[in-house]
């Protein structure tokens, strides 16, 4: 059944050709497909029913491909050790050093820029070094970050509308008191990030590493954690309504005093 959901993935991702990470992005999702087919044999299935289950549950390839840069070859990152997700994001950061022209911050090193209390609405820093810098209470309203490295950012307090996060690393950024109101983090490395006191409502984290994050204590409504890991994170006292979990890996996560509606509980479990 392994190698049925294999021929499943490549025939799905056949129409894209060979884009950048192609066999990290097809290892991650055979993984969670597998996993997906064997809860459901767990749970009575025949093997006909949970494969057929299991493909209806994998949901549109072209949103998957939104969030993954795929405009070029470049050889994935040769760390054994690292996630598909990291391995994404050096390869992409990679080739986007010569992309040019996408806006005035596209492809520039803005590394420990300051770039607080800016008005920065819809600004384009996809394939940017911004590693360190802070955009502490700028308004960044609608602006987007492909591919860039954001590794120890500050955003406190920034207006982040409708921002679009997608194949970046976001690793220890500090998210407090910002608004993140209709954000997608889509694809991203988000280790070690701080939301304190930060607005999180409508917020699209597919497929991105949310390791070790606490969300103690929020009022979550409508957001998507679906092929994103979870592991180790918390969610103590929070509540949860409409939450997606859709091949979520949330082993090890604390949800001790949480509060759901009946269908995000139904989906987590």
């Amino acid at each position: 059944m392994e190698k049925k959901l294999q021929q499943f993935l490549d025939e799905q991702f056949k129409q894209y050709g060979n884009f950048p990470s192609k066999n990290d992005v097809i290892k991650e999702l055979h993984a969670n497909l597998v996993e997906k087919y064997r809860d459901y044999k767990q749970q009575g299935m025949s093997e006909d029913a949970a494969y057929k289950a299991t493909i209806e549950s994998f949901g549109n390839v072209d949103e998957i491909m939104e969030t993954i840069p795929h405009g070029g070859q470049v050889q994935a990152a040769d760390e054994d050790n690292e996630s598909s997700i990291h391995k994404t994001i050096k390869s992409t950061m990679r080739h986007a050093k010569t992309a040019m022209g996408l806006s005035k911050f596209a492809g520039v090193n803005l590394k420990d820029a300051d770039l607080s209390g800016t008005d920065l609405q819809g600004a384009d820093f996809s394939y940017s070094a911004l590693g360190g810098a802070t955009y502490d209470k700028s308004d960044l309203t609608g602006a987007t970050f492909r591919a860039a490295d954001l590794t120890g950012a500050s955003f406190k307090g920034a207006n982040l509308t409708n921002v679009k996060f997608a194949a970046s690393s976001l690793q220890n950024v500090d998210f407090s008191g910002a608004n993140l109101t209709g954000a997608k983090i889509t694809a991203c490395a988000t280790k070690g990030s701080k939301f304190d006191e930060a607005t999180l409502a409508d917020i699209d984290f597919r497929h991105s590493d949310l390791s070790g994050v606490s969300l103690d204590g929020f009022s979550l409504t409508g957001i998507n954690f679906s092929g994103s890991s979870l592991r180790k994170s918390s969610f103590k006292n929070t509540v949860l309504n409409d939450i997606t979990f859709h091949h979520t890996d949330a082993k090890n996560t604390d949800f001790t005093g949480a509060k759901m509606d009946k269908v995000t509980y139904a989906l987590l479990k």
